[in-house]
């Protein structure tokens, strides 16, 4: 009986933490981290970078081409939560989104090994840009 209560036990746990992490990594799992590019296009010379803000930011990190213009564009959907309040401190950027629809940033081109930081502003929800070769 000891041993059947232990199990039981045991089980509620590892399925309680299972549910944590999906819960912290937005019920993407670690392939959030594999398709970090999916979110990065070229069109007419210029990198497009589209991340959503809701319930945080997706994909929280981007790797991106150094040395060419970029305009970040944040979408919202629905969006009621803190996400909707961004910060980008290195371009001296904040603004309050719209519940719905897409917001353009521009970035001017940035060096190689530059790392762009956004976050809500209540800093519980960030994203990166890494810009590379």
């Amino acid at each position: 009986m000891k041993k059947l209560i232990l199990i039981a036990i045991l089980i509620t746990v590892g399925s309680m933490s299972g549910i944590v992490y999906l819960l912290r990594s937005g019920g993407q799992g670690s392939s959030a981290e594999t398709n970090v590019q999916s979110n990065v296009s070229i069109k007419n010379g210029k990198q497009i970078i589209e991340i959503v803000a809701k319930g945080g930011y997706t994909p929280r990190n981007t790797i991106a081409k150094a040395n060419v213009p970029t305009t970040l564009i944040i979408k919202t959907k629905g969006t009621y939560d803190c996400s909707s309040a961004i910060s980008i401190p290195v371009l001296k950027y904040n603004a309050n989104l719209p519940p719905t629809g897409s917001t353009p940033i521009e970035i001017p081109p940035q060096s190689k090994g530059t790392i762009i930081k956004g976050l809500c502003t209540m800093g519980m929800y960030n994203f990166t840009i890494s810009f590379t070769e």
